[in-house]
């Protein structure tokens, strides 16, 4: 990771975004405590007083995210320093995560669980917050890219370590919404997965922003960047489902989805563009839809954006950019096509049938009255079709310099404005080439041009989401065996004599290994040794990583002294029943019905019941939108209770451990 401490201008863009996080949370808090005050009061004066404070933290609030918005906004940062004659790219800002301490639960656990030392791993639980506090600041290269992997990848790991279905953690993992600086708190990993999977799209889209895009080598790592962001966000969407942070909610990931693709499809057109346009009828036609192509892709992107709800939580900077590139592409399609028409006349030379083709698959509709081929053979009606669209080019690109107007964040961009100007100049030239003031005033308007590209842009998933790392807790023995899911006695120390060179029983397995076929009458059942339970030491020998030959070998040469080896024996995994679980958003807790099953021996019937639970909206509107239904895992209690009925067993649930069941 970078140094948090670094002054580069990336860094302080965070350093502002957590800032503003920790500055809303705080309003937020002061607008819960105010209205259950308002809620619970009934003297006049004092509700005077409350909605008047109210106010004053709705616009702190309204502030607070104007500037989270100009943040958003700032795209300059995240160019290229080569970065002159093209027009910028949006790049996502990293979501920011509160620092989380695994020290006290981890060693807690380990002791509780495990039955091990929880200091004997403070190096290792050093090591895995070293690693998540060094995610919050990816360098903006593959070594960043690499780093955020790396830490995804251990998520499973761990879960499979501490996170048991049965209890709570006590750990909370606090990340806040990248567009309106929310928090929202959880304490499963789910959470975590899904923000560090969209920290590494956006950082993605920061090394798009930052490519060369001077140079074919440049392009095409945008491009790649683009098409992995566009990619990862999709994996995002699909594999988490119901994340209550808006800024990864499905409706807002499909929007970023479609932006990271027109923004690669914009860069794959400018690298068609790069090596230079051939001054040919074909190669100016071909160029003109693909311009088209991405013109379309951007109106597609600023619609996405202009619905309800995403239009009130994206920064208008995004949509004003869409709208710009939009009216800016299609502009620039128009001139292609003037200019071929314009400056191309049929030849005796030219290959007629090619031409008549070519123009024919630029118009969906072509005017009224008129053939490919007539266009192409008079001269008048050639240059008539040219000017028309050569003017809608000029009003088109009138319309991106009036939008361009409207964002006072896209004024800070010079070098858009300069190349809309250009653009603008370059139309109103070609105009002025053609222009004949003895004519009258043809107010025909040019028919649209069909969108069409040769490479279209695609989402790419990367391979480096699945980084092969080393588990920081493999000496707590094979994850197969030894996870969370798992309940075992406590290591049992039993003393092993051989009788005539036989121990008493055989082992199997691979890691650890397993004692079978004991001989119940043997010395070492006497002493407490059971079928089934597995080896985990050998006098001072660890052997949770060791296979029945090493085992066997150590066992082999066991004098008439014995030697002591120390066993654990498997429990009913089923454990008991959680009583609620819940989201904190906002600070403000978000409970989930129980719904069970609850099951008689006597009559094999099942009866439904349900327990009522309160759902509050994270946004305070609409609570009866919240309501969510956990599913929970089996628990079978063996006994009964005093009254002599069965415990009730809880239907269990595959999907409640899966990456895409949530909180």
């Amino acid at each position: 990771g970078c140094n948090p401490f670094a002054q580069t201008g990336r860094s302080k863009l965070q350093n502002k975004r957590a800032s503003l996080n920790q500055q809303i949370i705080k309003q937020m808090r002061m607008r819960a405590g105010a209205e259950n005050l308002l809620k619970a009061t009934s003297n006049n004066k004092v509700k005077e007083m409350v909605l008047l404070e109210l106010s004053y933290v709705n616009s702190n609030l309204q502030l607070l995210m104007g500037q989270l918005e100009g943040l958003n906004s700032s795209v300059d940062v995240y160019q290229s320093a080569q970065e002159t004659a093209n027009i910028p790219l949006i790049a996502l800002g990293l979501k920011e995560t509160k620092e989380v301490d695994f020290s006290t639960f981890f060693k807690d656990f380990i002791l509780e669980h495990y039955s091990e030392d929880g200091n004997n791993y403070e190096d290792e639980i050093a090591d895995l917050m070293d690693l998540r506090q060094a995610c919050r600041t990816p360098s903006r290269n593959d070594a960043g890219v690499e780093l955020l992997a790396k830490y995804f990848s251990h998520l499973p790991l761990m879960e499979s370590r501490f996170f048991s279905p049965s209890r709570q953690t006590g750990i909370f993992f606090t990340w806040y919404d990248s567009f309106t600086g929310v928090p929202v708190c959880q304490q499963n990993l789910s959470l975590e997965k899904a923000s560090i999977l969209f920290n590494m799209a956006a950082l993605y889209s920061q090394i798009g922003t930052r490519s060369n895009r001077q140079t074919i080598v440049g392009l095409e790592e945008a491009i790649s960047s683009f098409q992995i962001a566009a990619g990862l966000l999709n994996h995002l969407k699909e594999t988490f489902t119901h994340t209550p942070s808006y800024d990864m909610s499905p409706a807002m990931v499909s929007m970023l989805i479609r932006m990271m693709l027109a923004q690669a499809q914009e860069c794959l057109f400018e690298k068609t563009a790069l090596p230079g346009i051939r001054n040919q009828f074909s190669s100016l036609m071909k160029m003109a839809q693909e311009a088209a192509k991405v013109s379309e892709i951007y109106d597609q992107v600023h619609q996405s954006m202009i619905q309800t709800p995403i239009k009130d939580n994206v920064p208008l900077f995004w949509s004003t950019m869409s709208q710009v590139k939009t009216n800016h592409y299609r502009s620039m399609a128009h001139y292609f096509v003037a200019s071929a028409l314009l400056d191309h006349q049929l030849g005796p030379s030219d290959d007629e049938d090619q031409q008549e083709k070519t123009l024919s698959q630029v118009y969906d509709r072509l005017p009224e009255g008129c053939t490919p081929l007539e266009i192409l053979k008079n001269k008048e009606e050639r240059e008539r079709i040219g000017k028309t669209h050569i003017r809608r080019a000029i009003l088109g690109h009138e319309e991106a310099l009036r939008i361009y107007s409207l964002c006072h964040h896209l004024n800070n961009l010079e070098a858009l404005q300069d190349i809309l100007k250009a653009s603008h100049e370059r139309s109103l030239n070609k105009c002025s080439e053609n222009e004949n003031e003895e004519e009258f005033a043809d107010y025909t308007e040019a028919p649209d041009i069909i969108s069409k590209t040769e490479h279209k842009a695609e989402m790419e998933f990367p391979t480096t989401t699945k980084v092969k790392v080393t588990d920081f807790f493999q000496r707590l023995g094979p994850l197969s065996v030894f996870s969370a899911k798992q309940r075992w006695t406590a290591p049992r120390t039993i003393r092993l004599r051989p009788e005539d060179r036989d121990l008493g029983f055989t082992l199997k397995g691979e890691t650890p290994v397993q004692v079978v076929s004991l001989d119940p009458l043997c010395q070492a059942a006497a002493d407490g040794l059971k079928e089934g339970d597995y080896i985990v030491a050998i006098s001072d020998t660890d052997c949770k990583w060791l296979g029945v030959g090493e085992v066997m070998r150590l066992l082999k040469d066991v004098n008439e002294e014995g030697i002591d080896i120390q066993v654990v024996s498997m429990m009913d995994s089923n454990p008991p029943m959680p009583t609620k679980s819940a989201t904190f958003c906002g600070n403000l807790p978000k409970t989930y019905s129980m719904i069970c099953l609850a099951y008689d021996d006597e009559d094999k019937k099942s009866r439904k019941v349900t327990k009522k639970s309160s759902f509050i909206n994270w946004g305070l509107k609409n609570k009866l939108k919240s309501a969510s239904t956990l599913s929970l895992p089996t628990a079978d209690h063996s006994g009964t209770l005093p009254w002599n009925k069965p415990c009730p067993t809880f239907p269990s649930s595959s999907s409640y451990n899966n990456d895409s069941s949530l909180y």
